[in-house]
């Protein structure tokens, strides 16, 4: 059952109908959900349910189920398994006949694409990118060339190292809109080329804090003049790439011909990219 992610005004009045006449809510962490059962004088009794307790907690709720209890998901806020605990719940009541019953409401992914400005009729959404450095890379370049839009969660102690990351990988140009604190007083949703974006949240330190929406655009070949590159300046590069790391091999050729380093990244990306 989704919860609001931001403003309290976003519950339904049918979630919370919902809530008050369960027999038990499942609650990702009960202590953040007090506000709102409080605010809605809602006094239905909650268990927790959370990523470490999920396979023990999701037995004993099935056998009250079983027993014709009825029991409502909710998270920390948001749709409950959007990057949040509940799959291995819902897997189990399937497995054993219980009925599940869904309700539309607050998701943080679609909010923000639907404020994005991206193209919207496909996207891929990849939960949250990994803590490690290589890791990260390694997810990023998977969708390097993915022509739809790639949406990601982020936290806030992280941010700056991703998109740091993701310029690494999609170079200057790529669009990414940084969708943060969504429905709040401080909601931000900033459109901008990568290489901007980096420097825009690196000197204002506000957005660096919340729940924070990553969002890149597409690859997009029409959009670069790969073609048009000299043969000796793709040479150098190739030869670069083996001994320096992309990033410092697309500088130094950019400096060297006078390339632009968008077309020499997106060249790269097509024809080095399993040398990167």
């Amino acid at each position: 059952m989704p919860t609001p992610i931001g403003n309290l005004s976003d519950i339904s009045q049918r979630a919370i109908n919902i809530l008050s006449s369960v027999d038990v809510i499942a609650t990702e962490n009960i202590y953040h959900s007090r506000k709102l059962f409080s605010y809605f004088k809602i006094k239905t009794r909650t268990i927790s349910f959370n990523d470490h307790n999920e396979k023990k907690k999701s037995q004993v709720l099935i056998a009250r189920l079983l027993k014709g209890q009825s029991i409502a998901l909710v998270s920390d806020a948001g749709t409950p398994l959007i990057s949040d605990p509940g799959y291995y719940l819902v897997n189990q009541a399937h497995n054993t006949g219980i009925k599940i019953v869904p309700l539309p409401g607050p998701c943080a992914v679609i909010t923000a694409l639907s404020a994005s400005g991206l193209p919207s009729n496909q996207f891929t959404f990849g939960g949250f990118l990994p803590e490690k450095k290589k890791a990260r890379k390694d997810k990023l370049l998977e969708i390097v060339k993915v022509k739809h839009t790639c949406i990601f969660y982020e936290s806030p102690h992280r941010i700056i190292e991703s998109l740091k990351s993701m310029l690494d990988i999609f170079g200057p140009e790529r669009q990414v809109v940084l969708a943060r604190e969504l429905t709040k007083i401080f909601e931000t949703i900033q459109s901008m080329p990568l290489g901007k974006l980096v420097k825009w949240v690196e000197k204002d330190i506000y957005q660096q804090r919340g729940e924070i929406v990553l969002l890149i655009h597409g690859y997009n070949m029409e959009d670069s003049n790969i073609n048009e590159l000299p043969e000796e300046v793709t040479r150098a590069l190739t030869i670069l790439v083996n001994e320096l790391s992309f990033k410092k091999a697309i500088s130094v050729v950019s400096k060297i011909y006078n390339c632009k380093k968008n077309v020499l990244y997106k060249w790269g990306l097509i024809n080095l990219i399993t040398k990167y």
